[in-house]
C-alpha cells in the first residue's frame, strides 16, 4: 500500500521523517522538555515520559515561554529534539526555534501546518515523512 500525501503549509522548510509522537496537549520546551534526552518531563502533560528524539512530532499548539526556542534549538544540537514537527495552529516560539538551529547548527527540522481535518488520519499513521518547501509542504502518512 502506497503512503497517503496530504497538503501542509510550510513553516520552516526541510525535509524528515519518523514515527510519530502525536501530543494531545500543547508543550512548553522551557521546562516541559529534557533537552539532554528528549524526554518530556512535564508531570502534568499527557505524554509525560514520552521521547520525541528523532520522531515526527505532532502538537496541536506551542505553549510559551520565549525561551522555549532556545531549549528547541539545544535539544537539536544534542540530537534529542524531533525530526519534524507538524502543528495545527502556528508558533512563532517554536518556529524560532528550529530557525536557530537551522541557522547556528544547520540542522533542519521542518515544520508544517496541518489541515485539522487531516489531523486524526495523520496521527493513526505509523511514521510521517515531511517535505517542506518555500512555497508548501507535503505530508507523506505511511506504516
Amino acid at each position: 500500500m502506497s503512503a497517503r500525501v496530504f497538503d501542509a503549509v510550510t513553516l520552516v522548510p526541510g525535509v524528515a521523517a519518523g514515527p510519530i509522537l502525536k501530543l494531545d496537549e500543547p508543550l512548553s520546551f522551557w521546562g516541559g522538555l529534557d533537552l539532554a534526552t528528549g524526554t518530556i518531563i512535564d508531570r502534568l502533560h499527557p505524554q509525560a515520559g514520552a521521547n520525541m528524539a528523532g520522531r515526527v512530532l505532532m502538537m496541536p499548539a506551542g505553549r510559551g515561554s520565549s525561551s522555549g526556542s532556545a531549549t528547541l534549538a539545544e535539544a537539536l544540537r544534542l540530537d534529542h529534539g524531533p525530526a519534524a514537527i507538524l502543528m495545527l495552529e502556528r508558533d512563532a516560539i517554536v518556529v524560532v526555534g528550529a530557525m536557530v538551529a537551522a541557522e547556528l547548527y544547520n540542522l533542519a527540522c521542518p515544520i508544517a501546518l496541518a489541515d485539522g481535518r487531516d489531523w486524526e488520519a495523520l496521527a493513526a499513521a505509523a511514521r510521517l515523512a515531511i517535505d517542506a518547501g518555500a512555497n508548501s509542504a507535503a505530508v507523506s502518512a505511511g506504516r
